[in-house]
């Protein structure tokens, strides 16, 4: 009930929720072509999403996702996966109309992205005892790098080391159970995933600053362009509006900064 009443004052708070138009009929039929909104959602990044107490998802996207569906006069259906990598793999397979993914080029050829509506930092986890103690010296030779498989982080790395050696995880969550179990040099994520992980294991330390910003956006199957349209103009007024930022500050969400008006690819 509590959590009912939470959301409801965030709407009537933002204006947005109460007083928005539906969408066009030509961008409900690219985005809710079943006659319902089919989202997924990425448990693999803690900030977006996760598990609630009642088994359901919540988190940032979650709200995303569900707004969008009551612009477009849609039931919102949730699709959940554990990774970013099978987040993309299920957009494109066309079992979902829109996600939540980082922007990367290595996608943008199959999917059409909005703007940025949130930017997070990923750093590098190593051991205590590591010689390492700055990012720009994680790229040498011997140095064995774990990231989550298909993760943005691991797209990045994998045009910008040049001497070190990526091992992949299944998941990002999975990346620092994984870098010490095959007694990895560096682990690299989501920095408030590998924070949470160094003070679950303790005897870990993440190197100063960060190696990359992650501008992680909403996006669906490009060749829909009405869809794409009103999608990218949703992001940027959920971030113009302060919805974005209610929710980061309701699901208490740190490490991640609301992104600047525009930049869609």
């Amino acid at each position: 009930m509590l959590r009912h009443a939470t959301a409801a004052f965030a709407c009537l708070l933002l204006g947005a929720c109460a007083t928005a138009p539906l969408a066009p009929p030509a961008a409900v039929a690219d985005l809710a072509p079943t006659g319902k909104l089919r989202a997924v959602i990425n448990y693999g990044n803690p900030i977006l999403a996760k598990k609630g107490d009642d088994g359901q998802p919540t988190g940032v996207s979650v709200d995303l996702a569900r707004e969008l569906a009551r612009r477009l006069g849609v039931e919102a259906e949730l699709v959940t996966v554990t990774s970013a990598g099978k987040s993309v793999e299920t957009l494109a397979e066309g079992r979902v109309d829109v996600g939540f993914f980082a922007i990367d080029p290595a996608r943008a050829a199959t999917t059409a992205y909005t703007g940025p509506y949130v930017q997070i930092e990923g750093a590098y986890l190593v051991r205590d005892a590591s010689p390492l103690r700055a990012n720009e010296e994680v790229d040498r030779e011997g140095i064995r790098v774990a990231v989550g498989n298909k993760s943005a982080y691991d797209l990045y790395l994998a045009r910008n080391l040049k001497r070190a050696k990526i091992e992949r995880a299944p998941t990002s969550p999975a990346v620092v159970d994984y870098f010490l179990a095959n007694n990895l040099d560096v682990a690299a994520g989501v920095k408030q995933q590998l924070e949470m992980d160094a003070k679950r294991l303790g005897g870990l330390r993440l190197l100063p600053g960060r190696f990359m910003v992650i501008n992680q956006a909403m996006g669906m199957a490009r060749g829909k362009q009405a869809g794409a349209d009103y999608l990218a103009a949703f992001v940027e007024e959920m971030k113009a509006s302060g919805f974005v930022a209610e929710a980061l500050a309701r699901h208490r969400i740190e490490g991640a900064g609301i992104a600047p008006p525009g930049g869609r690819p």
